[in-house]
């Protein structure tokens, strides 16, 4: 009886550590964006299924793009402290000292760049240092300077799809002839080019859904995030509206660079209109439910989007 008394507390605290540590890594953002890493791979042309190499990307993924998470959270432990939706995280509360979400951080992302490396190919492993820098060390501190944080967010938000695909074709040159390509499938490696296009343009409605939601806490922390200077307004809608309008062209270049086929084409027609509709919605209402619109439209659009284009690989 005495040793189960014991036992108890320890085992409380493992499993207090361990959701600490998956708190970190923002999980369920992190999926979101490894699903698109891992299906942008999938897309490359002389890629077959192959369930070893999916999982191994899959959890390489995970790892880096926690690591960038979990640096954010140890970085941002002060500014999460004051806001509401944040301020309960490991770090912020003081759960976990900065060091030790650093270590983890670091230990996790050396894991997942190592594994690409050897894996797959040390150009995709480069690019994923990159992203992980760039999202870590300049997006996360700009974002109390300027609201071109978000702009300079966007890239490493969308390089997982890049990544994905040079994981596949171990080549960085948009134009060069991808080797084994049959015909009437993609000639060149611009297709993963394509998909960052697709990701990287919707970020902007959707991350200002959210900054619009959560204005009142980012201003608390002095983070600048909306593109108006009076928190949410028309001119931050209109943004919205004008990135919307921007993913109709680009969502039809995954059929022009034989991608896939026609039946997404329409997909995704489909999803960049009703994307510039809920944002023409939020222009018009101005409030909090018309943003959620948005916000939740967003995240329905990527794995809708992605997992047409996948189905329907050319």
């Amino acid at each position: 009886m005495r040793n189960a008394t014991i036992d108890m507390p320890v085992t409380l605290t493992v499993a207090s550590k361990i959701r600490d540590y998956f708190m970190l890594t923002k999980f369920t953002l992190s999926f979101l964006v490894v699903y698109t890493c891992v299906i942008s791979y999938l897309l490359v042309p002389t890629v077959t299924f192959n369930l070893l190499s999916i999982l191994v990307l899959f959890v390489a993924g995970m790892c880096i793009t926690g690591a960038a998470n979990a640096i954010n959270q140890s970085v941002e432990k002060d500014t999460d402290a004051v806001m509401r939706r944040t301020a309960k995280r490991p770090v912020a509360s003081g759960r976990m000292s900065q060091r030790e979400g650093l270590i983890f951080a670091y230990t996790l992302g050396t894991i997942g760049v190592l594994t690409v490396g050897f894996y797959f190919n040390w150009l995709a492993a480069g690019l994923s240092l990159f992203s992980l820098f760039l999202y870590s060390y300049i997006y996360t501190p700009l974002k109390k300077v300027n609201s071109i944080a978000v702009l300079v967010g966007a890239f490493p938000g969308a390089l997982p799809c890049l990544i994905g695909w040079i994981a596949g074709t171990g080549m960085l040159n948009p134009f060069a002839a991808l080797p084994g390509s049959s015909e009437g499938a993609v000639v060149t490696n611009a297709g993963g080019y394509v998909l960052f296009a697709i990701q990287f343009l919707w970020q902007f409605p959707h991350f200002w859904a959210i900054a619009w939601l959560a204005h009142k806490d980012y201003a608390k922390a002095g983070f600048k995030l909306l593109p108006g200077n009076t928190g949410p307004d028309r001119f931050s809608a209109l943004q919205a509206i004008i990135y919307s309008v921007i993913m109709l062209p680009v969502g039809m270049l995954p059929y022009y660079y034989h991608v896939s086929g026609v039946l997404s084409f329409w997909i995704l027609l489909f999803c960049n209109l009703w994307m510039v509709g809920v944002s023409v919605r939020l222009f018009i209402k101005m409030n909090a439910n018309a943003a959620r619109w948005v916000m939740f439209s967003a995240y329905f659009y990527l794995m809708v989007v992605f997992l047409s284009l996948l189905l329907d690989k050319i």
